[in-house]
This record gives structure tokens, C-alpha cells and sequence, in this order.
């Protein structure tokens, strides 16, 4: 009697010991299979934000001559956000040419009451390029100069995308080309975007390193 109880005692003993050892390989099973699904959703999930990160980029200014501006004040980015077209560029010491012309073709009203507009700004620089007689005989023909500021003006706001590859008409009545990618746009093959997408109260600005001529 007391080997049979003995006996019966070790069977329920070792029965205890192996029952959990086998649920937990059940249950480890179990787990491997379940977290495959979730691996697989995971690096959707996790590629989906370098998807995006770029989007927000798409409406900030751009361009190497965009460092050059103030951090601060009216002529800094948010400043000018502020101001109609003419008014924010008159911030800009570096537009400080083509806002002289501007106001000698009398266009400041013009381009600051103007809606929804996109404005190719030719730098200082840019005008520089010009022999300064040819410069000053311009500067000083107000039909000639008003062609010219009008041709660089577009009657709707252009994102950078549309640039790639656009074709638009101004409000001089003659078309300019865009080309490029990315943060590399050329104007009429002619004039790079040296700091794009520049938001004002009124207008989208390219700021460009060359003037551009009508035909």
C-alpha cells in the first residue's frame, strides 16, 4: 500500500513538473507566430514619415542666397510675409535695383494691389550684369522699363513644383519657361533661382541672379 501510494505520488509529482513546460512552448509558438504580422506592419509604419519629411520643405524658402537674409525684422522671411510685394522687397537690401526701378515705373501700386501673383526678382546683381549706360538709358525709359518689370511678373502664385517644367504667361503678354528640380530652377535658361518660394502678403518671389528680356 505505501509503494502504490508512493508511486502514485512521483506520477502526479512529474506530471506537474512536465505540464508547464509544455504550455510555455505552446505558448512561445503562439508568440512567434503573432509577431510576425506586426514586424511586417511595423516597417510600413516606420517608412511612411521619410515619405513626408520632405513635404513640409515644399513651402519654405530655398536657395543659397536665402542665408543672406535677415533673421529678424521686416526684410526676414516672416517680415516680408507680412507686406505686399513691392513693400517686402524694399526690405531687401539686396533688391534695393530693382525696387528703384519699380518706383520709377510707377508699378509699386500696381504689383501691391495685384492677388495671387508670382514675382521673378533679379538681384543686384543682377542688374549689374547690365552695361551701366544700357542700365541707366532703361532706367530712365519708363515704357522700356515697364516691359521689362512686367515680364517678370506672373498672374497666379507658382509652387516650386510647378516649375519643373512650366511655361506661363506674364503680364507683359510674352511667356517665360521654367525648368529644374528639387531646389535647382532655371528661368528662361537664362537666370537661376538663387532663393525660392519666398512668401509676401500678395505674391510667391524667386529671387534670380539674371534680368530677364522680353521679346
Amino acid at each position: 500500500m505505501n509503494a502504490l501510494r508512493f508511486r502514485r505520488t512521483a506520477i502526479a509529482v512529474a506530471t506537474a513538473a512536465v505540464l508547464p513546460l509544455a504550455l510555455s512552448a505552446c505558448g512561445g509558438d503562439d508568440k512567434k507566430d503573432s509577431a510576425s504580422p506586426s514586424e511586417a506592419a511595423v516597417a510600413p509604419s516606420a517608412a511612411q514619415p521619410s515619405g513626408n519629411d520632405g513635404a513640409p520643405m515644399a513651402d519654405k524658402p530655398f536657395g543659397a542666397a536665402c542665408a543672406s537674409v535677415p533673421k529678424e525684422g521686416a526684410g526676414s522671411f516672416d517680415g516680408m510675409a507680412k507686406d505686399p510685394v513691392a513693400t517686402a522687397a524694399s526690405h531687401n537690401p539686396a533688391l534695393s535695383t530693382l525696387v528703384t526701378a519699380v518706383k520709377k515705373a510707377g508699378l509699386v501700386d500696381t504689383l501691391n494691389n495685384a492677388q495671387n501673383i508670382t514675382v521673378f526678382a533679379p538681384t543686384n546683381d543682377a542688374f549689374a550684369k547690365i552695361p551701366k549706360a544700357d542700365l541707366d538709358k532703361v532706367l530712365n525709359d519708363k515704357a522700356t522699363l515697364t516691359k521689362i518689370l512686367t515680364y517678370h511678373v506672373v498672374g497666379q502664385k507658382l509652387a516650386p513644383r510647378q516649375l519643373e517644367n512650366g511655361s506661363f504667361e506674364t503680364l507683359e503678354k510674352g511667356r517665360l519657361t521654367t525648368t529644374g528640380s528639387g531646389t535647382a530652377y532655371r528661368v528662361n535658361d537664362s537666370a537661376n533661382v538663387v532663393c525660392g518660394n519666398v512668401p509676401t502678403a500678395n505674391a510667391t518671389v524667386y529671387i534670380i541672379d539674371t534680368v530677364l528680356m522680353p521679346k
